[in-house]
């Protein structure tokens, strides 16, 4: 089975992802394929250039071919992303100061990067 997981919860990147999902990644033994994450609020601050969990996260999505996504507006809104204010969705706000291989986006950027290769499950935590 196929997941991908949205960040959406207060915590959920340190407490959820940190202590749960990526050791399990690490270990090989989460039970389903992971094709992508999205970070909404400050979820995203885990992937901050530097971080522990984020570049150990940045390893195993390099790894496994996963998509690490930021929200365009909630990066803008804490520094961690450039491009119009009011771009929400258009593809036209680009991360920075985060680790490799994270990009910025709304919804219409996630369902198409993972359009080729799409969850069978979509998890919010």
């Amino acid at each position: 089975m196929k997941v991908a997981y949205v960040f959406a919860v207060a915590n959920a990147s340190t407490f959820k992802l940190a202590g749960m999902v990526l050791p399990q990644l690490e270990a090989g033994n989460h039970g389903a394929e992971v094709v992508g994450m999205m970070f909404f609020d400050d979820n995203i601050l885990c992937l901050r250039a530097g971080d522990p969990v984020g570049e150990r996260l940045a390893k195993v999505a390099r790894e496994r071919n996963i998509l690490l996504m930021v929200c365009d507006q909630c990066a803008l809104r804490r520094g961690y992303a450039e491009g119009p204010e009011h771009a929400c969705g258009t593809g036209a706000v680009k991360a920075k100061g985060l680790v490799d291989g994270v990009v910025a986006g709304c919804f219409p950027q996630l369902y198409e990067a993972l359009s080729g290769n799409p969850p069978d499950q979509v998890v919010t935590l």
